[in-house]
């Protein structure tokens, strides 16, 4: 039973970690951050099995993590409100061409980063974006004011 409780604190502690390393971070990892958040992941399973090499407890600690997922993804899907705290809500980074240092810095997104990924989507001006939201899963979308004027 042991197991149990240190793989669901650990799952609880993994999901705070990716929390605090922000969307867009997640979205986009360089090589030594995936190697280092697999890194974290073994290190983390010798913690939560106290260095059990047997079977039946890296199973166990496995099938813990996996049901918290599952629960976790069902009480998004039947909750919505647990959606938007453990998911996050889409933020709003340029509205009308005016862009929001706040929530550039809030999220940690510096102008050069936006710059590219509105020169990725086409974009040539910040006054020609009617709209662009960090969506949660680290994406930002782009609206501009050209694609409102089509009918």
């Amino acid at each position: 039973m042991e197991i149990v409780i240190r793989a669901a604190v650990a799952f609880v502690v993994l999901w705070l970690v990716t929390r605090a390393a922000g969307r867009s971070t997640l979205g986009e990892l360089s090589s030594f951050e995936l190697i280092l958040f697999v890194v974290l992941g073994d290190l983390v399973q010798q913690g939560i099995t106290m260095e059990d090499r047997s079977l039946t407890g890296s199973l166990l600690a496995a099938l813990t993590m996996i049901v918290l997922a599952v629960v976790l993804s069902y009480a998004n899907m039947r909750w919505p409100r647990i959606g938007k705290l453990t998911l996050g809500r889409p933020i709003v980074l340029v509205r009308d061409g005016v862009i929001d240092r706040r929530a550039l810095s809030g999220e940690r997104i510096g102008l050069d980063e936006l710059s590219m990924l509105a020169r990725q989507a086409g974009i040539e001006e910040y006054s020609s974006i009617r709209l662009a939201i960090l969506e949660s899963s680290g994406k930002v979308s782009f609206f501009t004011k050209e694609a409102e004027a089509k009918p």
